[in-house]
């Protein structure tokens, strides 16, 4: 009898020392959103030992029922005999926080199914995947990562958010956030040194997939498409060469967008295998496919520019010769738009197709794009009203044998234009932004002119420095314009950190 009191004495102690358990019950339960809970999935009838229990991170703006409403990545790990969970983190903080927050909770999961998980991310969640297992000890209760479209580098379109042009817009929909911010490229470069430096950063095998399809003409996928097509291939939000890391093992790149990659009808057959207790380790370090060469230097594909205005705005676009066709899109805080884009010749396009942002680093934006075939070359003006304030960005996106004539590159010391044409006259100018003690700050940059267009960079402070640089000139007598966007970090010892 006294053993027995013993006993129970030091089991009460075991529950009340021990960390509770907070999940929020089964996906039926609660509504999905709230950071820090997590849910589980219905228990399969017959659940094979060798199978581990799948967790699925979300990714930028988004939250746990991301994976089961409009999406059968749930149903099919149900139907192939997987338990689940799914876990909401904040939808507009960074790694770091994410991270911690997840490296607790995903404690808790292991001591609910007695064993390890696999995590199953998609986009940002595998960045906030990677951070809690290297940097906030969940090594533990993680078997190992599958990252679905996660820009391991960064995402241009984060860039572009946080540049001169866009922050105007951005900052009115909320789209600048601590998430956003953490995924410009210069600074997911600095995560990079700071992870991958790291003697844990092997223990826990990842494996990638990544996407090359954009969404339907009109919706923000498509755009992103356009815009990210000047740094290589991708899936509307994510490019392929950020999706990969050089120590984890591509399972395939495939004809996804940056939606369709996370549907289990899509990829859960592909990384099937991987899921279970034998599994190839890093053993295989070469990327699955061949699709290898992407662009090391900005191609000027893209031109930008953005502001607000009441009453009536024109803007005017500058085609040069031999442009196959060009897409512009009229991104605004407006559903309804009163646009008219006006050629040379005064022909007159107003069919623009309407759709708001799904990509996660301006929502609630709608598109308003049209896209004209051998458009012919001159000025071309984009008319707009409105009848209150509205707040707008301006992309045209180019396909022209002039995109591969300029590009763009950054050392330590300089950022360079670099024209690859005696044609081409160029004039250009860069703006810097940043942030200082909570304040944006803004400033030009002048080129100093030699072989190329030179940008000596100013002695920069510790922070996230986003350099817009806008080309003006002819190319055969005929005046064109482009945009190329570039963020670098800086750290507190002067070093620089860039894609």
């Amino acid at each position: 009898m006294v053993k027995l009191k013993k006993w129970f004495v030091v089991f009460i102690v075991m529950l009340f020392f021990a960390p509770p358990i907070s999940y929020a019950g089964s996906i039926k339960d609660g509504a999905s959103g709230t950071p820090g809970q997590w849910y589980i999935g219905d228990t399969p009838s017959s659940v094979s030992d060798s199978k581990h229990p799948i967790l699925f991170v979300h990714g930028l703006n988004s939250s746990s029922d991301t994976w089961y409403e409009n999406n059968n990545m749930y149903a099919t790990a149900y139907q192939n005999g997987y338990e689940t969970a799914f876990i909401d983190l904040y939808p507009d903080k960074n790694m770091w926080d994410n991270g911690a927050l997840l490296a607790q909770k995903v404690r808790e999961m292991y001591q609910h199914f007695g064993e390890k998980v696999v995590v199953v991310a998609h986009s940002k969640g595998g960045i906030d995947t990677q951070s809690a297992l290297v940097h906030y000890g969940a090594g533990p209760y993680i078997e190992r990562m599958i990252t679905l479209s996660t820009p391991h580098h960064g995402s241009q379109l984060a860039d572009l958010a946080y540049s001169s042009w866009a922050g105007w817009l951005a900052g009115i929909l909320g789209s600048k956030n601590d998430a956003t911010y953490s995924l410009q490229t210069g600074y997911m470069n600095y995560f990079r040194s700071q992870t991958d430096s790291q003697s844990n950063v092997y223990q826990t095998p990842i494996y990638t997939l990544g996407g090359t399809k954009w969404g339907s003409f009109g919706s923000a996928l498509y755009w992103g498409g356009l815009y990210l097509r000047a740094y290589g291939s991708n899936d509307g939000a994510v490019t392929v060469k950020s999706s990969r890391l050089e120590y984890a093992t591509e399972i395939k790149v495939g004809d996804w967008n940056h939606s369709t990659i996370k549907e289990g009808s899509s990829t859960f057959t592909l990384f099937k295998n991987y899921l279970n207790e034998s599994v190839y380790s890093f053993a295989n370090l070469q990327a699955a496919s061949t699709e290898k060469s992407e662009p090391k230097e900005i191609l000027a594909s893209n031109y930008v520019t953005g502001g607000e205005y009441t009453g009536a705005k024109e803007e005017t676009i500058q085609v040069e010769n031999g442009v196959q066709s060009m897409t512009v899109n009229w991104m605004s805080d407006q559903p309804g738009a009163n646009l008219a884009l006006l050629s040379p010749d005064q022909t007159t396009y107003t069919n623009f197709a309407t759709e708001q942002d799904e990509t996660g680093y301006l929502d609630g934006a709608y598109h308003h794009s049209v896209t004209i075939e051998n458009p012919a070359a001159g000025q071309w003006s984009l008319k707009a009203a409105s009848n209150q304030k509205e707040h707008y960005l301006l992309t045209t996106s180019f396909e022209s044998p002039l995109n591969d004539l300029i590009s763009t590159s950054l050392s330590d010391d300089d950022m360079k234009v670099k024209i690859k044409d005696q044609k081409l006259k160029v004039k250009t100018e860069m703006t810097i932004e940043y942030y200082k003690n909570g304040k944006l700050k803004q400033g030009k940059v002048k080129a100093n002119k030699k072989n190329d267009e030179t940008f000596k960079l100013p002695q920069l402070g510790e922070g996230i420095y986003n350099m817009t640089i806008d080309v003006h000139g002819s190319y055969d007598r005929e005046p064109f314009q482009r945009t190329m966007i570039k963020s670098v970090y800086v750290d507190d010892q002067g070093q620089l950190y860039y894609e």
